[in-house]
């Protein structure tokens, strides 16, 4: 994961009273004698709510920890710190919202034009037909009718779970 150039620079500038660096959860986590200092690259990447990100918020201003966001650091704990993080939180949500909304609108309409069908059968109807017939007969076992139709054996486990029904 390539690191922010936030991290970066808060190094170069603090280097005394840095300490370490750790991955939790995929957000780098600069600690201090003095602060912490959370960075994510996106707030989308940290919380898929506004209710969320107001608990991963409180619950750094507990442990005194700062929020680096895209080369910003927020306060949650001072009110435009926190102002901004609501706002960016919302924004947040809705860029989201708005992409669930566009997947599911793309996929309505290739559905409706017959182009999403999911995955393609192995075998076609007749040729079902027939692995089932051949299995009746007791000649094949599993594994022949699987070599012979060119497909595993639990394909053929499948289509004949699936004609014993019907």
């Amino acid at each position: 994961m390539k690191r922010p150039l936030l991290a970066d620079t808060y190094r170069r500038e603090n280097p005394a009273i840095y300490l370490r660096q750790s991955q939790i959860k995929g957000f780098e986590v600069m600690r201090t004698f003095r602060r912490c200092l959370l960075v994510a690259p996106k707030l989308d990447r940290l919380a898929r709510s506004v209710p969320d990100a107001r608990k991963i918020a409180d619950s750094l201003v507990s442990r005194g920890v700062k929020l680096a966001l895209g080369g910003s650091v927020y306060d949650p704990a001072d009110l435009m710190g926190k102002m901004f993080f609501n706002i960016l939180a919302t924004f947040a949500e809705f860029e989201a919202d708005l992409i669930r909304m566009r997947t599911r609108e793309g996929l309505a309409i290739a559905r409706s034009k017959g182009k999403l069908k999911g995955k393609q059968p192995k075998l076609s109807d007749k040729q079902q037909q027939e692995l089932v017939r051949m299995h009746s007969t007791g000649e094949y076992s599993i594994s022949s009718l699987a070599e012979l139709f060119s497909v595993s054996r639990p394909t053929v486990y499948r289509v004949l779970a699936r004609n014993e029904l019907t």
